[in-house]
């Protein structure tokens, strides 16, 4: 792995040279919040979109953001210059901070900071021309799915369940209705209509999720955002799922059942097109 340079805390470093204490609210607690943005051309993808979810996870569990919009950049921008790959993956950390192990918040305690990128990889040609395998499962995680938190174990439980199965995702269910991906959006298409969760306390709305909903209102496609049964999933003409690293990916099998005809669809064509029309604008 490239020994990037990286920023923790005030200071820019090699990647093999970051420390954190033990004490960390982050290490003992899972007590933080992250955000990934995408870096086309050394470009960031909807940035402002990532910095505002960013801002909203913070808010959300009482840690004070430690930037301005402005600072954040800044920061950002030093340690995407210092990457050889134009095409990135940003990756930022803020946790409570580094306190006494207790429960509660701790007071006058200084939040951790930590900005990294990695090479952004996407999906093959090959990948998008055959669609991918999903499985399905149970939604047992907590009731703050909008909050970006670190606490990452029922997504990582989840992801695991899709690895041990050999497919590319896992699609989740709450009593029946649908609600994300271990790490995606998902999407119905039904009759032309394209169909999301609602965008509440069950998932973690992706900034693919405007951009999406954004794409269709300039394409004429038809949108909703809704609560859908796993009947209607299943009985889907097109299923797509979406995430910074996965853009759209197309859905054709899940569980043993075949996703429409088994090809990806003229919907996700259109938008897979739309999608890269503005990565470039």
């Amino acid at each position: 792995m490239h020994d990037a340079l990286v920023y923790l805390n005030g200071e820019f470093q090699s990647l093999s040279e970051a420390r954190i204490p033990v004490l960390d609210r982050g290490f003992i607690f899972g007590d933080g919040i992250y955000e990934v943005i995408p870096v086309y051309g050394r470009n960031m993808f909807r940035a402002k979109q990532h910095m505002a979810r960013l801002f909203r996870s913070l808010d959300a569990i009482g840690i004070p953001n430690p930037h301005s919009e402005e600072t954040w950049m800044t920061l950002i921008q030093k340690v995407m210059d210092a990457h050889p790959s134009d095409d990135q993956m940003v990756y930022l950390q803020v946790t409570r901070g580094v306190a006494k192990r207790a429960h509660a918040f701790p007071k006058e305690v200084t939040p951790t900071v930590f900005i990294m990128t990695n090479p952004l990889v996407l999906p093959s040609a090959q990948v998008r021309a055959d669609g991918v395998a999903c499985v399905t499962m149970e939604d047992r995680r907590w009731l703050h799915c909008e909050i970006k938190s670190i606490s990452l174990l029922g997504n990582v439980l989840a992801a695991q369940h899709a690895a041990e199965s050999g497919v590319t995702e896992s699609i989740q269910f709450r009593d029946g209705w649908l609600t994300e991906g271990s790490s995606s959006n998902v999407w119905v298409v039904k009759n032309g209509v394209i169909m999301g969760p609602p965008k509440d306390h069950l998932i973690l709305e992706g900034i693919r999720y405007g951009l999406l909903q954004e794409l269709c209102e300039q394409h004429g496609i038809p949108f909703e955002s809704r609560k859908i049964t796993k009947e209607e999933v299943f009985a889907a003409d097109e299923l797509m799922i979406s995430s910074a690293t996965k853009e759209i990916l197309p859905v054709v099998r899940l569980d043993a059942q075949t996703i429409g005809n088994g090809a990806p669809g003229p919907i996700y064509q259109q938008l897979y097109a739309a999608y890269q029309a503005a990565k470039h604008a």
